[in-house]
């Protein structure tokens, strides 16, 4: 490719030029035969002829810059641009080029007349003596505004893209024998200037994955998009492996996921790429979550527990930005895990009480006191009793927790130091009814109070000593609003109860008063109500 290398004439030394057969610059639109521009003033004798030490193919703000004077080619602003030029004329086709690319305009017998009678001709412009013809004059206008001329290669442009090849066989098969040799190309209403200035670059780079190094992946991207739409197969090939090859910020993997969406591309050359954006095992999806689920409420380990648990609830969430088109939650699996839990504990109660030894676990559980595990086990249940309302799937947990007899027994006969750990999961269901969070019938929620709310005005004062992250004023108002919602003959019996231990214990017990105030004028209301509908 000697033939496409342009010397430069200067006399320090530089690094060797690369080649190139394309020029632009920013610029506004060429000026038509309807708007001629001036001509330019003879220069006076004594004016000294411009010395070809300094390129004339470099302009004050262009961007054409240092590291682009080895591309062979030519930067054109408004004065290079001829004003006896034809009007511009748009080639495309429909297919397949993007939509930024309308249909061009076809030009009459007429109007080719007009132009060759006028001698509007152009020549073709060569570069030096590098042989190098710039015979296609690419005219790109942002949709923005602003302007982008290139001129170019024909033979390159053309072995480069299909759709320019035909767009410039084309162009010439209309303006044969006009006596212009020079092809123009508009491709109007173009997204970024930049990027398909760059797509272009491309065509005359030798080693194109180096230049993606430079540009990074999101820019990759943007140039993917051109190549894809002008058919640049060498660019999509280069784009595609080099995006395969390099991790993906989030940002980079939406607007790629968004572009192969609206392209298709070869299979061959995005296995690779669908393989890490779109998983092909559908089934172990299904029983990941189980998976993920069971593996943290049996790690040992506790610090490796308590981070998992916020990355795997993070995940789960509903409101996660990860959750996007993932198959629901298996509700079963989770309530497997959650009577695991609780026959955990159940377990451990019994070794506290001195019937169960417990031999099945492991070594370096059993090294750990009996009060560390009880904890650890309840703080696996909350754990996924917050995934289910999260999810809305808690009211089966509710009638389960109910239902613990055996544990409701243990739990009076236990130390207050280490009963009170059970406590913590009525509270977290206490408070997800008395806030709205928990919703199931009238039956599930009398037998959950009838059943917990005794053990836990006993373990009142010690939740206050080991909170453990529990809001205790919001506890003591969700209570009362819990209670508030049974039948008022079944409050009455649960308010009594609170009374005398409120009574007794004071502080050590949690303070219903506002909830009890409300029982209180809703059952003198109720009856009065009863006695004046008797009376009628």
């Amino acid at each position: 490719m000697d033939d496409l290398i342009r010397r430069k004439p200067y006399p320090r030394r530089e690094p060797p030029p690369r080649r190139r057969s394309w020029c632009c610059s920013f610029a506004v639109s060429p000026r038509s035969p309807e708007n001629p521009i001036p001509n330019p003033k003879p220069k006076p004798p004594h004016h000294k002829p411009q010395t070809p030490s300094k390129s004339t193919s470099s302009f004050p703000n262009s961007p054409q810059s240092a590291t682009r004077v080895g591309l062979v080619g030519r930067i054109l602003s408004p004065g290079r641009v001829s004003p006896i030029d034809p009007d511009p004329i748009v080639v495309s086709e429909p297919s397949p080029i993007p939509k930024a690319y309308p249909q061009s305009r076809s030009v009459d017998s007429e109007e080719k007349k007009k132009l060759q009678s006028e001698g509007l001709s152009e020549g073709v412009k060569e570069e030096g003596n590098s042989g190098i013809l710039f015979d296609v004059r690419l005219i790109l206008k942002g949709k923005g505004g602003g302007s982008l001329v290139l001129e170019l290669n024909s033979e390159v442009l053309s072995a480069s893209s299909s759709v320019f090849e035909g767009l410039i066989s084309d162009y010439r098969s209309r303006w044969r024998g006009s006596g212009s040799n020079l092809c123009r190309i508009e491709v109007p209403e173009v997204e970024n200037l930049n990027v398909f200035r760059e797509t272009i670059e491309l065509m005359f780079e030798d080693d194109i994955a180096k230049r993606l190094l430079k540009i990074g992946v999101y820019r990759c991207i943007d140039v993917l998009e051109v190549s894809a739409g002008i058919v640049f197969t060498k660019g999509v090939l280069s784009c595609l492996k080099y995006l395969e090859a390099v991790p993906w910020s989030e940002e980079e993997e939406e607007k790629l996921r968004s572009l192969l969406s609206r392209f298709k591309f070869d299979d061959a050359t995005t296995r690779d790429i669908l393989a890490r954006l779109y998983s092909v095992d559908s089934d172990s999806q299904q029983n990941l979550a189980k998976q993920l689920v069971s593996s943290i409420t049996t790690c040992t380990d506790a610090n490796a527990r308590n981070e998992l648990k916020s990355l795997v609830r993070g995940l789960l969430c509903k409101s996660s930005v990860y959750e996007k088109n993932y198959p629901d939650i298996n509700k079963e699996d989770l309530y497997v895990v959650c009577q695991s839990c609780v026959n955990s504990l159940v377990g451990l109660f019994e070794e506290a009480s001195g019937a169960n030894s417990n031999d099945k676990l492991p070594k370096k559980e059993m090294d750990k006191p009996l009060v560390e595990r009880i904890s650890k086990q309840v703080d696996n249940i909350n754990w996924l009793l917050e995934i289910l309302l999260d999810r809305q799937m808690a009211e089966e947990f509710v009638d389960m927790w109910a239902d613990q007899g055996e544990l409701l027994r243990m739990h009076g006969n236990s130390s207050p130091m280490v009963r009170y750990e059970i406590s913590r999961v009525s509270a977290m269901l206490f408070i997800a009814l008395g806030t709205r969070k928990l919703h199931c019938r009238s039956e599930a929620r009398l037998g959950l109070l009838q059943a917990w709310f005794n053990p836990m005005l006993l373990d009142f004062g010690w939740l206050q000593r080991c909170r453990k992250g529990l809001d205790m004023r919001v506890l003591e108002e969700a209570m009362g609003q819990a209670l508030l919602t049974l039948p008022l003959r079944k409050q009455y019996g649960l308010f009594m109860e609170w009374f005398r231990c409120f009574s007794k214990y004071g502080t050590e017990c949690p303070n219903l008063s506002k909830a009890f105030q409300i029982w209180w004028r809703r059952s003198f209301l109720r009856g009065s109500e009863s006695c004046s509908i008797e009376s009628r």
